[in-house]
């Protein structure tokens, strides 16, 4: 008992530290040159919240080890020796609401400052937004912790008579209880006139995950529920329209060409709204100038990057081209995994979560066979579903992004990430991470059955009053499931056709 609590711990340790420094190589790598030696704070609020992240997704493994550790124990209180989960789920995702709703907009508001303003008055400025932000979600929670932030619970009185004790013990299957002829425990056959609703007040915590989880929940069931068709459809039709051949070089210089003018009036229009930026226009149209501008430099870099494709140079052009070959054949590879566990993720959901009573555990019976090939592989099989569940959500997100005018485009490139960027991205991740685990602990109720997520999100957040509705009537799980099949039935219209650069311009006047 005591080696296998201490090997838990010094586990949770090294992955904190091999969590760290994968972010911390993501962070370098994937930073723009502009920000390289500089921008240390959004740095570190970004490392920090990628971090959180990943660690608030491991925990419900590590819960479910940490359930392990005490299952088989011969003495009471030995769960008391492991590690105290609950109060580290508390940690980790008020951490998590403090994160999204606090530091990153305040990094977020001082990296995109005005430059030529000295440091004090960027912090100003962005203190004086964050400020207004927390006054306004501290009023908000106040208020609504003060008025609904109880739970509900539904509970059955349940009595029985007593017996005589028995001079012979003869319970079997059929007569389970003690007393002659009774195949039913009386105390199970209570009316229904005996349920009570039990009231209690959650603690702030718990109310502040909940509210968070309901943000969360809102966005992970649109970016979920289309990235987790994208996800796998992306990779599997990006190799269908993918260039068979190199074109040639009249082909190239035709395209080049429109791609350099394209490139010439951006250059233009971006000169044109920073001096607009300068003479203090900042209103409405300027801003959707912006975001139009921001939305032709990304494809104007996916255009270049596709045409390079295409017509591979320099004196290694045909190593270049072998490599975007196998590089195709990788995304039919994980295209088609993805596809499986996709396909496997929403049969799960509609067989044990939308149907009444469920047809079958399914996924939780295969992580416990699993467990019992090797303690840890249904484990490592449970967080893997859930990350790829989190890996959904970004996809769906990037899909949207693109296509949304309400949603800022933030693409996240290799070697060319503004801070800005990496920031909110951070953000939507932090934010849908709460959601992906309490879904991912609604999923697999059978297997993560008595951990302490199951207590936070199992019971007290499904019984919050106003907002166990949207629970009980399974709205978050319907609408992934619906807009997974109406993403499935777009890309199966639209998703075979081959993109081509554009070659054009075209910004909102």
């Amino acid at each position: 008992m005591g080696d296998f609590n201490l090997a838990l711990v010094i586990v949770a340790i090294v992955v904190c530290v091999i969590v760290f420094l994968v972010n911390v190589y993501l962070l370098v790598n994937y930073q723009h040159p502009d920000d390289v030696n500089q921008a240390y704070f959004p740095k570190f609020v970004v490392v920090l919240g990628l971090s959180v992240a990943a660690i608030s997704i491991l925990m419900l493994p590590a819960d479910v080890a940490n359930r392990q550790a005490c299952r088989h124990a011969i003495y009471n209180g030995a769960c008391n020796l492991t590690l105290p989960m609950k109060d580290l789920w508390l940690a980790v995702y008020v951490i998590d609401a403090i994160l999204v709703f606090f530091i990153i907009p305040f990094a977020m508001f001082y990296y995109e400052g005005d430059q030529d303003k000295s440091i004090g008055k960027r912090v100003k400025s962005a203190l004086c937004w964050v400020v207004t932000t927390a006054v306004v979600c501290a009023l908000v929670l106040g208020i609504l912790y003060g008025l609904v932030g109880k739970v509900d619970f539904t509970v059955r009185h349940l009595s029985s008579s007593t017996t005589s004790f028995p001079s012979s013990w003869t319970l079997n299957s059929g007569q389970q209880c003690v007393g002659n002829g009774a195949h039913q425990c009386s105390a199970y056959s209570a009316s229904p006139s005996s349920e009570k609703t039990w009231t209690m007040r959650s603690t702030f915590p718990e109310y502040v995950v909940a509210l968070a989880t309901i943000v969360g929940s809102v966005l992970f069931s649109i970016f979920g529920g289309v990235g987790i068709a994208c996800l796998p459809l992306g990779l599997l039709f990006s190799f269908i329209r993918r260039p068979k051949a190199v074109i040639t070089r009249s082909q190239y210089i035709k395209e080049a060409t429109e791609l350099g003018k394209k490139a010439k009036d951006l250059k233009k229009a971006a000169e044109s709204l920073h001096q607009e930026e300068r003479s203090g226009a900042k209103g409405r149209k300027h801003r959707k100038n912006v975001k139009e501008v921001e939305k032709e430099l990304f494809q104007l870099e996916e255009d270049v990057k596709l045409l390079e494709e295409m017509y591979p140079q320099g004196e290694k052009a045909e190593t270049t081209w072998a490599l975007t070959v196998l590089g195709y054949l990788a995304k039919l590879v994980f295209g088609i995994l993805g596809l499986i566990v996709s396909v496997a993720w929403i049969a799960h959901i509609i067989i044990y979560l939308l149907i009444d009573p469920p047809v079958s555990p399914f996924l939780n019976e295969v992580f416990i066979k699993l467990d019992d090939v090797w303690g840890l592989l249904g484990t490592a099989a449970f967080a893997f579903f859930c990350f790829y569940l989190l890996l959904a959500v970004i996809a769906g997100a990037t899909m949207l992004g693109l296509r949304l005018v309400f949603i800022t485009i933030h693409p996240m490139k290799w070697g060319a990430t503004l801070m800005n960027s990496f920031l909110f991205n951070v953000g939507l991740i932090l934010l849908c991470s709460i959601s992906v685990i309490q879904f991912c602990s609604t999923a697999f109720a059978y297997y993560a059955q008595a951990t302490a997520a199951q207590e936070i999100f199992g019971h007290t957040l499904e019984s919050l009053r106003g907002i166990k509705y949207l629970y009980k009537y399974n709205v978050f799980q319907i609408a992934f499931v619906v807009l997974a099949g109406l993403t499935f039935v777009y890309y199966a219209a639209f998703g075979w056709k081959r993109k081509k650069p554009s070659g054009r311009f075209q910004l909102s006047s």
